[in-house]
């Protein structure tokens, strides 16, 4: 087998740029076209990427199959990740959770661990939530469609769950990367009880999860100030620029760890109030918090800390 620089196989090169290379890709589409094109040509390539904005995209055809396991197969060597299981038999396979994946990072890209192709997670049906955006982006959201992720929408949130099928939702979201800071672990929860109501209506138990090492996975740098700050969140998403090996998409080989928690079980509420979501809200950010402390010694992050806003 071929080899890359630092040892990376070249499947594993390709598998990371396929799922990761659309966003890049994009960017120089657009400035190529803008700067360097005769107009004809711009407008011609510009007319083709909006095509495959509009291209039908599905979950479970046998190509997107084929690719999804291709893709889960060597971006989880290349790094590589680990799960962790703090109880694994407290799973119960036919019930839906709410899967809270944690930090956000520049891209939440631990958990393509947990995906319906690597079978990690111990429940039947299992679907993951990203921001709208990433639906508006060619290339990328066929790829991300293929890996079992759906535009989040509180809707979509609740019909899964009450069908049966686990999601995994990071919710701090994009908003997350508006207080990263280099060296720091940083999660926005204190304001997020969407998630927490929704398991509540449905019954389904939160599983808080933290990926350590992911937040090393990219170089990055954003705009500062206020006008930034109210962008991103007209949007949907922060906007910057990040790089990894080579200076483009393919991530920095940095080993990640997995952990997942005990399930907290919610009671089945139709309409829970503020207070009975907060107490519960309360409960999943302890939760989170004390997973965080106990796991980053033993995993070689002694000296990370975990800051909630």
């Amino acid at each position: 087998m071929a080899e890359v620089g630092g040892n990376v196989k070249l499947w594993s090169f390709v598998a990371m740029f396929m799922w990761l290379g659309g966003f890049h890709v994009n960017f120089f589409v657009g400035v190529l076209c803008v700067s360097q094109l005769p107009s004809l040509w711009a407008f011609t390539v510009l007319a083709i990427w909006v095509t495959l904005m509009f291209l039908p995209a599905e979950y479970n055809t046998p190509l997107g199959s084929v690719v999804a396991r291709f893709i889960v197969k060597h971006a989880t060597n290349y790094f590589p990740i680990k799960v962790i299981f703090e109880d694994k038999e407290a799973f119960d396979p036919n019930q839906s959770y709410v899967i809270a994946a944690e930090p956000h990072s520049v891209l939440p890209l631990g958990i393509v661990i947990l995906t319906p192709q690597s079978g990690v997670l111990p429940v039947n049906k299992l679907r993951a939530l990203a921001s709208n955006a990433v639906f508006w982006s060619p290339l990328v959201r066929h790829i991300w469609t293929w890996l079992g992720v759906a535009p989040v929408s509180r809707k979509s949130f609740s019909e899964f769950l009450k069908k049966g099928i686990s999601c995994i939702v990071c919710p701090g979201g994009v908003q997350e990367c508006l207080y990263m800071r280099e060296g720091s672990e940083v999660v926005f929860l204190k304001q997020r009880y969407g998630f927490i109501k929704v398991a509540m209506e449905a019954g389904s138990p939160l599983v808080p999860t933290f990926c350590f090492g992911q937040s090393n996975a990219y170089k990055w740098w954003k705009p500062r100030g206020k006008w930034y700050n109210q962008l991103s969140r007209a949007i949907g998403f922060t906007p910057m620029y990040f790089w990894g090996r080579f200076g483009g998409p393919v991530p920095f080989r940095t080993p990640m760890y997995y952990v997942v928690g005990k399930p907290i079980p919610v009671s089945k509420i139709t309409n829970p109030s503020h207070e009975e979501v907060s107490v519960v809200h309360g409960k999943f950010i302890g939760a989170l918090e004390a997973l965080f402390e106990k796991h980053k010694r033993d995993l070689g992050f002694e000296g990370s800390t975990l800051e909630v806003y």
